[in-house]
């Protein structure tokens, strides 16, 4: 199986430690940094993505939203200039140790966050970044 996710998901994967929108919300993505740490692949998609599916039955989701769409648009670009590797719709990641050291030390330096301004939960990023991604909940798989 693999985990689809949008592309700016890509940097909110790094430092989630258990905080989201609603319970349900929250309870999935654990889920989901559970699966990730085990090291099923991610497959890239537009739009909303398996992070995003308990908000889709809301009223408004901020899934859909141009603001969302446009941070997906920066985080494929910084994280394709990163890795040297497309990141885009149909793009399949394996969340290894390799890669999330270097995503994670890329996000650190700050060179990797353009898609994360006006995030609001950009400063719990910084923090998590800062601390050593101490209690982050997706880890490198074991070998």
């Amino acid at each position: 199986m693999t985990v689809r996710l949008r592309p700016h998901h890509l940097l909110c994967m790094l430092t989630f430690i258990g905080k989201g929108y609603t319970e349900a919300f929250t309870e999935n993505y654990v889920r989901i940094a559970a699966r990730l740490s085990e090291g099923e692949d991610i497959l890239m998609v537009e739009g909303p993505d398996d992070i995003c599916a308990p908000l889709l039955d809301e009223p408004d989701p901020h899934c859909w939203r141009k603001s969302v769409t446009d941070r997906d648009e920066r985080a494929r670009k910084a994280v394709e200039a990163l890795l040297g590797t497309p990141a885009g719709p149909g793009a399949v990641i394996c969340p290894n140790a390799e890669f999330l050291a270097r995503m994670r030390d890329a996000f650190a330096a700050g060179t990797i966050r353009k898609a994360c301004h006006r995030c609001a939960w950009s400063a719990l990023c910084t923090d998590v970044a800062t601390s050593g991604y101490d209690a982050v909940l997706v880890a490198a798989a074991p070998v």
